[in-house]
């Protein structure tokens, strides 16, 4: 395809002029040469411009969906040729990662950044992937793809280990380990024919600003995250112990609950009573039906259920089991989910969405966003 810097030109688009409009504020930041842009700025940036999905929220593999394209997005200084960069993290998984050395320990990270790449491919009908990359230099943007591949297994060599990290190839890209950080680091080269986009900062923005905002009256933002009111985070565990765990006999294994024979479809999401207590109104009533989309655009009939209003359940309940048990997780019939599959996986708790028509949308949420929610 097409660079997305040769698609904004081609369509008269905003892309360019809104990395260069926010490149020029960047004296609000800094005195370097060097143009300054926050990567979540970045991240939204792209998928205003290109109307792609944002997944950034998610913690997912991919930043974006751009039609059915997954998009990692990367924004880093870069003076020279090639920049380190990370692009994973597996600070859940740190325990089981400690018994592995040398090409082992490779090996075992390959795999567990592959598996993130097929979920993020799984859950959001991600047919192929890349990276877009904005480099930043002296006066300077600096953008092009490259690829998004899985790391070649079977190819890892050249492996080299000190106390402080890993590194090994695979026949197509350069990574690194850093142990205490628990993250993983590709290296990334620019191409000869990465598209350069001039800078030139503003020696004085804060005025700029004052004469923008004067006397002006601007529209409010309306689509903000408001916690209990448009979103709400529900675990997919339990905690005993100060430790994680999956309920063996209810939740997501409720089909392995005993007192009568029962379907490996039979699952529901655990709600905490602490989400009732302090968002009564988030959710419909008991046993109301309403819509629950999932990221693939599928839309599923829900509810909540069981006493105390303590389950999210599909109607059939089989809809909530094939998508996240078997497409998601991937656990078979009659095969248990863990904790340490979640961890495996680097999500255990879902995010659900309400728009202002009452419309519900669930996706993943990162690793421990459920007890920061809560507590917030």
């Amino acid at each position: 395809m097409k660079s997305f810097a040769e698609i904004d030109i081609e369509n008269n688009g905003n892309y360019l002029k809104l990395l260069s409009a926010v490149s020029k504020l960047s004296g609000l930041f800094s005195e370097s040469a060097i143009p300054f842009i926050n990567y979540r700025v970045a991240e939204n940036i792209f998928c205003r411009s290109f109307d792609a999905g944002n997944l950034s929220r998610s913690d997912t593999a991919f930043d974006a969906n751009y039609n059915s394209i997954g998009v990692g997005l990367k924004t880093f200084v870069c003076n020279s040729n090639n920049s380190n960069e990370k692009v994973a993290e597996f600070n859940s998984l740190s325990r089981v990662i400690a018994d592995f050395q040398g090409k082992d320990l490779a090996h075992k990270l390959a795999e567990f950044r592959n598996e993130r790449i097929d979920l993020a491919n799984r859950l959001y009908n991600i047919e192929s992937s890349l990276y877009h990359i904005v480099a930043r230099k002296d006066s300077e943007l600096v953008l092009f793809e490259t690829d998004y591949d899985k790391i070649d297994i079977e190819n890892i060599h050249a492996v080299k280990q000190n106390s402080a990290s890993l590194q090994f190839e695979d026949g197509k890209n350069f990574y690194s380990f850093n142990y205490s950080k628990s993250t993983l680091f590709r290296k990334f080269y620019i191409p000869n024919n990465a598209f350069k986009l001039p800078i030139e900062i503003l020696e004085d923005p804060y005025t700029l600003l004052l004469e923008l905002f004067e006397d002006k009256a601007l529209k409010p933002a309306t689509d903000k995250f408001v916690r209990g009111e448009n979103y709400v985070i529900l675990p997919l565990y339990g905690i005993k112990n100060k430790e994680k765990f999956v309920f063996e006999k209810s939740g997501l294994n409720q089909w392995h609950a005993g007192g009568r024979k029962r379907d490996y479809g039979e699952v529901y999401i655990p709600i905490p009573a602490e989400i009732h207590k302090q968002f009564p109104n988030f959710f419909p009533e008991r046993d109301q039906l309403f819509e629950l989309k999932i990221p693939t655009g599928e839309v599923f009939s829900a509810k909540v259920c069981q006493d105390n209003s303590k389950a999210l359940m599909t109607n059939p309940n089989k809809a909530l089991s094939d998508w996240l048990l078997r497409k998601v997780f991937q656990v078979k019939e009659g095969e248990l989910l863990t904790i340490e599959k979640m961890n495996e996986l680097g999500f255990d708790s879902v995010i659900i969405c309400k728009d202002a028509n009452g419309n519900y949308q669930i996706d993943k949420a990162k690793l421990g966003s459920y007890e920061q929610f809560i507590t917030e």
